[in-house]
């Protein structure tokens, strides 16, 4: 029996990532759509013959197995955790949430309700996958180099430039992949430094816009975005593992270019690919194994751009129906959303008096 979906937001991500990919895939049947915008309701309307609503209130556990969450950062945690209230299951991609004290609330909504599923597109890929299989092979793990850099890639969307409503900028958006990635290579633990730095050179300078992403800027707002295109950061986790990353919006590059370098005592191992859908991208993803001054090329998957989407749906029918998955998406949200309140508090801090003149 397919599982019934409401989709509930109906720009970029819900109209081109999860509408198609659910209609086709034998697992689901789309059977509602929610958007308070009443435009996007009335283009989509016709043309789809699926319910649509202007608020998630409409929306019924009896006649709806799942929830595909698909709105702006700031409406997360408020869309989620009314669904999850009136037991509704919720597939939410990143970010879960913006706050420590947002996750408290999804929380003890799941707690009560239905079951919050997180998607995380980069751990499906089968690149990021071959990389997972061969880090047991480079002893311990010592340093790791995360970085994903768009040459011109600032989102056009107006809420996504600005703070009240993203919550950050690139950090959130491209930064919370390469965390959860780095989640998936290695068992999670929790950051015991974080430094960082921001800067938004490009963010305000509409040459560097994405403008390959379709945006609905029916509600731009003409601010001037107060959020970051760029962040650098040094982390060190308890286990003593030291993190470099790196997420840009825009760049000097020619290309978009992701980087994941792991270092252990017995080899280093480094992909370099493009996450995402830009078609300025790496020719093909590369992984090389090195060791003892020796570098081999490590044979990948081709695979078609986006694919990795398709997977997480592959395997979310599965992960609905077992209560095993409860409580997972809060606990592996919860370090990212605290590790990325501490990179901006130290982004935040005024630079120390040097110690030597």
């Amino acid at each position: 029996m397919s599982v019934r979906v409401a989709v509930v937001g109906l720009g970029w991500a819900g109209r081109e990532l999860w509408l198609p990919r659910l209609r086709e895939h034998a697992d689901f049947e789309v059977v509602a759509a929610v958007d308070a915008c009443a435009a996007s309701r009335e283009a989509f309307a016709p043309a789809n013959g699926t319910a649509v609503h202007a608020s998630v209130d409409a929306l019924r556990a009896r006649e709806v197995d799942l929830a595909v969450v698909a709105v702006p950062n700031h409406l997360h945690a408020e869309v989620a955790g009314a669904l999850l209230a009136g037991g509704i299951p919720v597939f939410l991609e990143k970010p879960v949430c913006l706050t420590s004290d947002e996750v408290g609330m999804l929380a003890a909504a799941e707690r009560s309700g239905g079951m919050l599923l997180a998607g995380s597109a980069a751990r499906f890929r089968g690149d990021v996958g071959t990389l997972a299989r061969i880090v047991p092979d480079l002893g311990d793990v010592r340093h790791v180099d995360l970085a994903w850099v768009r040459s011109r890639g600032v989102p056009q969307a107006a809420w996504f430039t600005q703070r009240d409503k993203a919550g950050g900028g690139v950090l959130f958006d491209l930064g919370w992949h390469l965390l959860d990635t780095l989640a998936f290579l290695l068992r999670p633990s929790r950051f015991t430094q974080v430094t960082g730095v921001t800067s938004d050179d490009f963010v305000n300078a509409g040459a560097w816009s994405a403008a390959w992403r379709k945006e609905d800027l029916s509600a731009g707002t003409g601010d001037t975005a107060d959020v970051e295109d760029t962040a650098r950061g040094f982390l060190v986790r308890d286990d003593g593992v030291s993190v470099s990353l790196r997420a840009s919006w825009a760049s000097h590059l020619a290309k978009d270019v992701t980087l994941i370098r792991v270092e252990g005592s017995a080899g280093v191992a480094e992909l370099r690919c493009t996450f995402g859908f830009s078609p300025n991208r790496q020719p093909a993803p590369v992984l090389t194994l090195t060791s003892e001054g020796a570098t081999t090329e490590v044979p990948l998957p081709v695979e078609p751009i986006g694919v990795e989407y398709d997977r997480q749906l592959d395997g979310l029918a599965v992960r609905l129906a077992d209560p095993g998955n409860r409580g997972v998406a809060v606990a592996e949200a919860r370090p990212i959303v605290r590790l990325i309140e501490n990179f901006y508090a130290s982004a935040r801090n005024p630079r120390p008096e040097p110690a030597y003149q």
